[in-house]
């Protein structure tokens, strides 16, 4: 076996949804919506399976996809992209990010990741090759400065793996700080790997800045976007990658012997989705928002320290001011006393892990978030 993916231990989603099931209780742990998604996007995906083609399609993605790809990118974000040298399409974003590790990782090269981190970033880093070097981030700003790259760049720095926005901190990163990454990211010669896939889940009036779009960026960074997360479809599976031909030459071969392709009816579908009038994208947002600022005030009203939320799917509370110092044990007790399940945020860390904060899903309907605030009404330190 591989000791890189035989000695990982079950991962804390995996163990707060079995401990979910056995007690019946709420899941607001695993970050998907309870809501199916547009009927409309799922009905063109239905009519592509009937009507279309179900055979291999193109190895890089439907050109209908590409070419609506990079028109949703021009309409939202200003790039300019070419859809028959600079985008592909893949089987979700982690396969995305698979792909771009292995084609840009070579054994011994240094990667910078940033914690709080998706579950997968590290194994992935270590299968291509890769040395970690980690950016520490901290509640309640999640901010990184000069010094702290300063810290983790060297010239043994090959890529970047970037999550703008952040999963699990709900942290937007503006053009200030990207402009700050993007100067380590030339001066050493680095490849940024952004995963984006949150893009289009930003509140309050904000806009994403993809990495991609910062100077200097065009041509050492690789933008990874999801259709799952945009509308709200997470187990359909079909990312876009996008970056400059001389990179996407190598990403491609990758892709080929990954997964090779993803399937037609979901590429036709998210096609037609992309293309939706700019009143879907606004009311996704404004629904989120609104789930957000429901549950982040029924946790306030009883008591817990709600920690800011830009975008995401995710709110996180601080429960040192509780009396709890310890994530994991107040996750498990969550689950097992008062039947909600949440996810501790130290389970995002590799080392110097934070272990006062607590992440929820608030991606749900009212009736799941409400009942989950009954139940935390009485959440007190033994």
């Amino acid at each position: 076996m591989n000791p890189i993916f035989a000695n990982v231990e079950t991962s804390v989603f995996e163990t707060m949804s079995r401990l979910a099931r056995e007690r019946q209780a709420i899941n607001l742990g695993q970050g998907f919506p309870d809501a199916p998604g547009p009927a409309d996007v799922r009905a063109k995906a239905a009519e592509a399976v009937v009507d279309g083609w179900n055979q291999y399609p193109p190895m890089m993605g439907l050109p209908e996809l590409r070419e609506a790809v990079a028109a949703h990118y021009r309409r939202f974000q200003g790039l300019a992209l070419d859809p028959n040298a600079e985008i592909m399409i893949t089987s979700g974003a982690t396969e995305a990010l698979a792909g771009a590790l292995l084609a840009l990782i070579e054994p011994g090269d240094e990667v910078v990741l940033f914690q709080p981190m998706y579950d997968a970033y590290l194994p992935l880093v270590k299968r291509a090759g890769g040395a970690p070097r980690f950016v520490t981030l901290r509640p309640p700003h999640w901010r990184f400065d000069e010094a702290d790259l300063a810290a983790a760049f060297s010239d043994r720095t090959r890529v970047v793996l970037f999550n703008n926005p952040l999963n699990p901190a709900g942290m937007v990163y503006d053009r200030e700080a990207l402009a700050l990454l993007a100067r380590f990211c030339i001066e050493y010669d680095a490849i940024a790997v952004c995963d984006e896939v949150w893009e289009h889940v930003v509140f309050d009036g904000r806009a994403h800045v993809p990495l991609i779009a910062i100077d200097g960026m065009r041509e050492r960074a690789v933008k990874i976007g999801s259709a799952g997360k945009i509308f709200s479809l997470t187990g359909w599976k079909v990312g876009f990658v996008c970056a400059a031909p001389k990179i996407m030459k190598a990403l491609a071969k990758a892709h080929q012997f990954i997964t090779f392709t993803t399937p037609p009816n979901l590429q036709s579908a998210v096609a037609y989705g992309l293309a939706k009038d700019d009143s879907y994208f606004a009311a996704m947002r404004e629904g989120f928002q609104r789930s957000r600022d429901r549950f982040g005030r029924g946790l306030a009203e009883r008591g817990f320290a709600v920690l800011p939320s830009a975008g995401t799917y995710f709110l996180n509370i601080d429960i040192a001011p509780l009396g709890f110092s310890d994530d994991f044990d107040f996750c498990t007790r969550l689950v097992e006393e008062h039947g909600v399940a949440a996810i501790p945020a130290s389970a995002f860390y590799v080392e110097n892990a934070v272990k006062t904060v607590v992440r929820f899903c608030f991606a749900k309907q009212d009736a799941t978030l409400d009942g989950a605030l009954a139940r935390l009404d009485n959440v007190r330190p033994r």
